[in-house]
């Protein structure tokens, strides 16, 4: 049995738009069993999921192995679906893998990355859950650029996850189609200032800049009002640092170890319609193991 693991993800941070990503201790885990005459997707999840060759983590591996043979696999994971902890990259990344690891394909990270920023679009999801740890990463077109993204050692990342659903298109659609100059300009050098605070553990600029992102999260306030409220909440307890992950509706707040359970007790108390969960970065992003079963 081959088994291929991949963390979830938070992007943007804030201000890193498309850019920035975290990987974190939520996991999708896909088995390889027996070949078979053709794809059986055995999953878990609740919603109505392809369970042959259509099924999208099959086809993305058959986008890089037209020809792999089909196998018996089964999908697990506690990444939830469409709520802004990249689902779909690490479903992504999973084909990806399946099919590097089945047809011994002598590629490696680097090359991994290229091919899932390509089909992703941005690489601000799949890199971190890739590399593990944060990443700040930009792709022309052609080319992704990377480098690991210091992060603070004595928070946690406290995350609230909405009940409902808001799909990656709907939220691109709420985007202004241009920013004016001086926007622009003020929020590049935010997020610049940002990741220059993070590396020299500045975490008291950090926290701050996380919260003036000038990119998306005002075109998105109105999709997901819970995120004024946390923010409100957060700062009633002087925690400073929440921001809409990835295109949300999933609110994060990076909260220093000391101040966790305050502010869980805090969120819990507010009985806002989602569930709340203390998570912590992963370090070592997907993973391809071979186990033989006794």
């Amino acid at each position: 049995m081959i088994k291929i693991t991949v963390p979830a993800t938070t992007a943007n941070i804030g201000p890193g738009f498309d850019s920035l990503g975290v990987a974190l201790n939520l996991y999708l885990t896909l088995n390889i069993y027996e070949v078979t005459d053709q794809w059986l997707v055995e999953h878990d999840y609740q919603e109505d999921m392809p369970q042959d060759e259509t099924n999208s983590i099959v086809k993305t591996a058959l986008s890089l192995v037209p020809d792999l043979p089909p196998h018996r696999i089964r999908v697990s994971s506690d990444i939830p679906l469409a709520r802004g902890l990249g689902s779909s990259s690490s479903a992504l990344l999973a084909g990806l893998a399946m099919a590097k690891a089945l047809a011994h394909l002598n590629i490696d990270n680097e090359e991994l990355l290229e091919h899932a920023t390509a089909l992703e679009g941005h690489p601000d999801n799949v890199a971190p859950a890739l590399f593990g740890g944060g990443v700040s990463a930009y792709y022309d077109g052609s080319r992704v650029y990377h480098a690991p993204l210091h992060l603070p050692q004595n928070v946690n990342f406290v995350t609230f996850i909405p009940n409902y659903k808001l799909m990656t298109s709907d939220a691109r659609k709420a985007l202004p189609a241009n920013l004016p100059f001086k926007t622009s300009t003020a929020a590049s050098a935010i997020s610049n200032t940002l990741i220059a605070a993070l590396n020299v553990d500045d975490f008291n600029t950090a926290r701050e800049l996380i919260e003036k992102d000038l990119f998306h999260e005002t075109a998105r306030q109105h999709l997901v009002p819970e995120l004024s409220t946390i923010r409100d909440i957060a700062h009633h307890l002087d925690i400073i640092g929440t921001y809409l992950s990835g295109a949300g509706p999933t609110i994060i707040t990076v909260t220093p170890k000391k101040d966790t359970q305050q502010l869980i007790d805090a969120l819990s108390a507010a009985n806002l319609p989602g569930k709340i969960l203390q998570l912590e970065p992963d370090f070592q992003g997907l993973s391809i193991t071979t186990e033989r079963r006794s």
